[in-house]
C-alpha cells in the first residue's frame, strides 16, 4: 500500500476513529488526539498484511483511547460542579443512510449515555462502544482487548446493566424534542416564566457544567419551579451582544448561546411526552472551543 493509498484509506475511516475515540473520552480535543496518534502509527506501520484496515485502525484507535483514558480518571473527581461531556457536532447525513443505524449512534453519543458512561472502568467503556454503537463481534473486541471472548461477554453485559439503569427511561422523539427546543428558545429569551412553566416536567432537572469557570449551579437543580425561575433569572442578568444558533449535537438538537459572535454556552434538552425532561447547559469555555461562531 503506498503513502498517498494509506492516507486515502486513514481518511476514508477517520470518522469512526473519531466516534469511537469521543465516545471513550467524552472530549473533542482529547478524542482528535488519539486519532492523530492512530494516524502516526498507521503511516509508520508495515501495512503488507493488513487486510481489513477499519478493523486495524479501530483497534490501534481504542487502546490509545483506553491509555488515555486511565490517565484522564481523575480529571472528573477533582472537577468543579456536574460534568458533562464537551458537545459534539454530529449530522449523520448521508454517510448513515439507515434510520434505525442512526438512531442507535445518535442515543450512544447523547449526553445522557455518555454521563453514565463515565462511572464504566475503561475496558467495559470500551466494550460498550465497540458492541453498542459500532455493532463489532465480541471475537473482534477480544482481539482489541487482548482478552478471551467469555471474559468480553462478561465486559459487555456488566456495561449494558450499568446503562441501562442509568439513562432516561423515556423515548425521544426527535420532532417533538425539535420543536420544544425552538418553543424553549423563545420563552428563555422573553423571560417568559410562564411559558416555560408549561412546558417543564413537574420533576424536571437543570445539569449544569461550567467547571467553576462560568456562572452555573454547582448542584443538579430539580423541580420546574426551581429550575424555570433559575432559567428566567439567567435571562433577565442577560449576556452582553447575544445572539443564537440551532446546532446538532451529540445526536440531538441544541442551541448555542453567543456572546459579541463567541460561544457563551450550549443548552440541550430531554423530552418526553410533550415536556421537558431535563435541560443540559454546558458554560465550561474549555468545552466550547470547537464549536466555531462561524
Amino acid at each position: 500500500m503506498t503513502t498517498d493509498a494509506a492516507t486515502e484509506v486513514f481518511v476514508e475511516h477517520r470518522p469512526v476513529l473519531m466516534g469511537v475515540a469521543y465516545r471513550m473520552l467524552g472530549r473533542v480535543a482529547d478524542a482528535e488526539d488519539v486519532v492523530q496518534e492512530a494516524w502516526l502509527r498507521w503511516s509508520g506501520a508495515d501495512r503488507s498484511d493488513v487486510r481489513e484496515p477499519r478493523r486495524y485502525l479501530v483497534r490501534i484507535t481504542t487502546r490509545l483511547a483506553i491509555d488515555r483514558l486511565r490517565q484522564l480518571r481523575s480529571r472528573n473527581e477533582a472537577y468543579v460542579g456536574p460534568w458533562l461531556p464537551e458537545p459534539y457536532l454530529t449530522d449523520f447525513g448521508d454517510t448513515v443512510p439507515d434510520a434505525a443505524e442512526r438512531a442507535v449512534l445518535a442515543d450512544s453519543v447523547s449526553l445522557a449515555v455518555l454521563v453514565v458512561l463515565e462511572s464504566l472502568s475503561p475496558l467495559e467503556r470500551a466494550v460498550f462502544v465497540l458492541r453498542e454503537a459500532f455493532g463489532f463481534p465480541f471475537a473482534d473486541i477480544a482481539v482489541t482487548l487482548e482478552r478471551s471472548e467469555a471474559a468480553v461477554r462478561q465486559l459487555a453485559g456488566r456495561a449494558r446493566k450499568h446503562v441501562d439503569e442509568g439513562r432516561p427511561r423515556y423515548e425521544v422523539d426527535p420532532a417533538e424534542r425539535r420543536d420544544l427546543t425552538e418553543r424553549f428558545l423563545a420563552a428563555a429569551a422573553e423571560g417568559d416564566l410562564e411559558g416555560l412553566m408549561s412546558m417543564l416536567a413537574p420533576d424536571v432537572r437543570l445539569v449544569g457544567d461550567s467547571g467553576g469557570r462560568a456562572r452555573a449551579p454547582r448542584r443538579v437543580l430539580e423541580s420546574a419551579d426551581k429550575v424555570g425561575r433559575f432559567l428566567v433569572g439567567v435571562t433577565r442578568k442577560g449576556v452582553a451582544d447575544v445572539s443564537f444558533r440551532s446546532l446538532e449535537v451529540n445526536g440531538g438538537p441544541a442551541l448555542l448561546v453567543l456572546s459579541a459572535g463567541k460561544p457563551d454556552s450550549v443548552f440541550q434538552l430531554d423530552v418526553a411526552d410533550g415536556r421537558i425532561q431535563c435541560v443540559y447547559i454546558i458554560r465550561n469555555p474549555e468545552k466550547l472551543v470547537s464549536l466555531s461562531a462561524g
